[in-house]
């Protein structure tokens, strides 16, 4: 594996590997590798010659009184993980290579960024949309790999390619989740272990929600009453948002039809931790 932190270098060494008629695939990051990452290391390695992964945490996409500087970081047990699992390059830029100078070029994807987590965090996808743009613009990659934990920026991120035509194909990798059914994030580093026992209501809302659709259930408000209330057993944990909504628009709906989202995000003491899942009614 060879690490590169200029936009120069690592242009140079992936233009030679087209050349050579290579497909490259992509895996853009923040870093603090787990599970979930290496998922979309090794679908990329399963689809591509040359993979490169990314670790760039992002200022932009970070609101004022957001993680930031407190973002988990460990770029040496990140790098043994990626050359373990098979990436050929490693891009690793700092902010002021990534952002030269007076910044005033954004990208916006409008609509589908102002429900779910961009009702919260105004700015947000703008930030994600505009670095992605860029790395899709120095990597020049075939395919580029994202995970479906974070479904919205999955969707938005699909609109942007299809909107300003890059020529790349958004992979979506099905959410990784620990043996207690918690989804993997890095922000789970946050939690202390009666946290992490509080956050596993996240996904036993989503299983009890599925299984309501199962057993026949189609008002997204009924579904909603009961999820609900087992957040309101669970002290420790702070219910954000809870949305049952279309899988393209994200547009709230009122009834279960053919494959709907259920997305919801929820504060563990200082930790944001997000989940979903993809439920389908005849």
């Amino acid at each position: 594996m060879k690490t590169i932190t200029t936009i120069k270098e690592i242009r140079a060494a992936l233009n030679q590997e087209k050349k050579s008629g290579k497909r490259i695939g992509f895996v853009p990051t923040m870093g603090y590798f787990h599970e979930g990452h290496l998922s979309l290391m090794h679908k990329a390695k399963e689809d591509c010659d040359v993979v490169v992964t990314s670790i760039f945490v992002n200022p932009t996409q970070f609101g004022p009184s957001e993680d930031f500087e407190a973002y988990p970081r460990d770029l040496k047990n990140d790098s043994k993980m990626a050359e373990e699992a098979g990436v050929d390059y490693l891009f690793l830029p700092s902010v002021e290579e990534m952002y030269p100078g007076e910044r005033l070029t954004y990208v916006n994807v409008e609509k589908i960024t102002k429900v779910l987590c961009g009702a919260k965090r105004p700015g947000h996808f703008q930030g994600v949309a505009t670095v992605v743009s860029k790395l899709f613009n120095i990597i020049k990659p075939d395919f580029a790999y994202f995970g479906e934990k974070d479904y919205q920026q999955l969707v938005v991120l699909k609109k942007m390619v299809k909107g300003l035509n890059f020529d790349v194909q958004i992979v979506g990798v099905p959410t990784v989740r620990d043996k207690d059914g918690l989804a993997m994030s890095s922000r789970n580093k946050y939690l202390g272990p009666k946290e992490r026992e509080a956050a596993l209501i996240l996904n036993k809302s989503l299983i009890l929600a599925q299984e309501m659709v199962k057993n026949g259930e189609r008002s997204s408000a009924k579904i909603k009453k009961s999820m609900t209330k087992l957040f309101e057993k669970e002290p420790l944990v702070n219910l954000e948002y809870l949305s049952i909504c279309d899988i393209i628009s994200l547009q709230e709906i009122s009834g279960i039809k053919g494959k709907v989202l259920i997305a919801l995000a929820a504060r563990v003491r200082k930790a944001r931790l997000i989940d979903n899942i993809v439920v389908e009614g005849n």
